[in-house]
């Protein structure tokens, strides 16, 4: 089994740096996709409450016969359940839908700034870790100026900012801001939907290294010091998508893949996103 390395958190605990992320995979195939992940060696699974999967997770969790301990779980609270009781509410129901009596790491899923609940929900995150509920905070989709309202307002920093990376948004600065706070950078969509598989700066570091486009991408995340959670279904996927420890990418292939970055999203900007 690939011996995945683990990036420390900011509150003593860590997290593996590669993960197995469930967004999209269907209810009725997340069991089976948790357990193939697990059986891969995937020690990490990235859940939400919007993924209407959480159950799958469970199973998938329950079916691998791993020790509880050994499996690091996240989820995540939605839009719509910013706010003190709402979020506790969302965390008490992953909690009981997953079948866990305690939660790895949770997340506010986005900041929603045109809400202005996200340091209300903040402050009860903190609760909840203190009372046990979870046993890490973090956030995800934060801008600078959103860790740096909840840092100022509670002294509390997230362990973890999840938000898109890819070589198409490289988000240097973001990066930077994460660093500078001890914050763990985690990619979602850390493979940018295949957009640059075809690019002259990944496909030969791929021919080079003898690797597909895919695991030169998520080693350049590695290098970075990035943590990465993608997702396949695909028991062959998930091994190669987990193949990334056995080769290194030379600095000019780091700069060339980082020089794909042309500021293009897939998914929404944080400042405005408010889909509840």
């Amino acid at each position: 089994m690939t011996d995945i390395p683990h990036l420390p958190f900011n509150d003593g605990n860590s997290i593996p740096q590669v993960g197995f992320g469930i967004w999209k995979v269907p209810p009725e195939i997340a069991a089976d996709a948790v357990a193939s992940a697990l059986k891969t060696g995937y020690r990490l699974i990235d859940g939400a409450y919007l993924y209407m999967n959480e159950a799958g997770l469970g199973e998938g969790l329950r079916r691998s016969g791993l020790p509880r301990e050994e499996v690091f779980v996240t989820t995540k609270v939605w839009n719509n359940e910013h706010g003190a009781t709402k979020a506790r509410a969302s965390v008490e129901r992953s909690l009981k839908t997953i079948g866990l009596d305690r939660l790895d790491l949770v997340l506010i899923h986005w900041p929603v700034p045109s809400q202005d609940l996200y340091v209300e929900t903040w402050k009860a995150f903190i609760e909840m870790r203190d009372e046990g509920l979870m046993r890490s905070i973090g956030v995800s989709n934060f801008n600078v100026d959103h860790l740096e309202r909840i840092i100022g307002e509670t002294g509390e920093v997230p362990v973890l900012n999840q938000i898109e990376c890819h070589p198409r948004l490289a988000q240097p600065e973001l990066r930077a801001a994460n660093a500078r706070h001890g914050i763990v950078t985690q990619a979602w969509t850390p493979l940018g939907q295949g957009q640059t598989f075809e690019a002259e700066a990944v496909a030969s570091a791929a021919r080079r290294a003898g690797k597909s486009p895919a695991q030169v991408v998520l080693r350049w995340h590695i290098q970075n010091g990035t943590a990465v959670i993608p997702r396949s279904v695909n028991p062959a996927r998930q091994a190669e998508n987990l193949d990334l420890f056995d080769f290194d990418l030379t600095e000019a292939e780091m700069a060339a893949i980082a020089a794909l970055d042309v500021g293009v999203r897939t998914g929404p900007d944080p400042s405005v996103f408010k889909m509840l």
